[in-house]
């Protein structure tokens, strides 16, 4: 049911199309000293988070994301023990990663204190406790510098990252992906997300080129994700570790045996399915390499919330 008090929150893919969320109210609101953070009761998502009027996850469908980022990678690792995410301040992928009987340490280098005290008041139902989990270790550090600097190995690692413009750029180029690739085990692998390769195929591809740069291989897919409103695209990277190598009856089996349960999206046949492209994709990911690097950086500007439609009160109905 309606009221001509909700909220119409209009989001921009591209500067040709968008799509919006209803909600209801605002449940809490914060400015950090990098980004604007806010929480909304949504009567479609729950509890839905938005950064710098971005929505970047919520209660009832932060499993699309979180899962698909995390378990085609971890399942196709033998044994992971350790694994770094960078960014990931919502605390969703650190307990994904944490469901894992091996996993002995989760580290997630997160630049902004803010967003993980604020996840933790206010979204249990995305990180379910795991900032609790003594497993978890939370550093609040550039996760740039930290990658750089970093002299551990990790099985398995996450970049948690907003979309590739500004300040997040640099971590999508060639350089940081190879300090990435460098304190990686040799089994190890890498999960990014892409973006929309419906909005934005031009990043999609040149995210995909830049990992082709560094890991011998590459396997990007896709999945639906509601509160992004579109297709979103994901990739694993690694040297020896081949998600694509496991049929679903042996992704199902390493699901039985690890024991891990609540998985609301990924199993033996999801894990095929997200590999098999569309033909478009297909196309995007076969153009000639163009990487992102400190010479040839991202040539599409990203979108301004400034020059945007603003948040709109609508009045529904008569």
């Amino acid at each position: 049911m309606t009221s001509k008090d909700d909220l119409y929150l209009l989001e921009h893919l591209n500067d040709t199309f968008g799509f919006w969320v209803r909600a209801r109210r605002q449940i809490a609101h914060v400015k950090s000293a990098f980004q604007d953070i806010e929480v909304l009761d949504t009567p479609g998502f729950g509890r839905a988070l938005r950064i710098d009027e971005y929505f970047m996850t919520s209660d009832k469908d932060e499993f699309f994301y979180h899962e698909n980022m995390i378990h085609p990678a971890a399942m196709a690792h033998q044994a992971p023990q350790r694994a770094l995410i960078i960014g990931g301040g919502d605390g969703g992928a650190a307990e994904e990663y944490l469901k894992y009987p091996t996993m002995r340490e989760v580290v997630m280098a997160e630049i902004d204190e803010v967003v993980v005290d604020f996840c933790k008041e206010h979204l249990p139902q995305v990180h379910r406790g795991a900032f609790d989990d003594p497993r978890l270790t939370v550093l609040i550090t550039d996760g740039k510098q930290y990658v750089e600097q970093c002299q551990d190995q990790f099985d398995l690692m996450m970049l948690d990252l907003t979309d590739p413009f500004g300040p997040a750029e640099a971590l999508y180029r060639v350089e940081f992906l190879r300090e990435c690739r460098r304190i990686l085990g040799s089994q190890g692998v890498l999960s990014m997300h892409l973006g929309s390769p419906i909005a934005r195929p031009n990043v999609f591809h040149r995210v995909v080129s830049s990992l082709r740069q560094v890991f011998k291989c590459v396997r990007p897919y896709t999945v639906y994700v509601p509160l992004y409103g579109t297709l979103w695209g994901m990739a694993t990277a690694s040297d020896e570790t081949d998600p694509l190598a496991f049929s679903a009856e042996q992704i199902d089996r390493r699901i039985g045996e690890r024991g891990i349960s609540h998985l609301q999206y990924y199993n033996g046949d999801t894990h095929r399915a997200l590999f098999a492209m569309p033909n478009y994709v297909r196309d995007i990911v076969a153009r000639p390499d163009k990487p992102i690097t400190a010479k040839t950086p991202m040539d599409e500007p990203g979108l301004d919330p400034a020059n945007q439609i603003p948040l709109r009160v609508v009045h529904v109905g008569k």
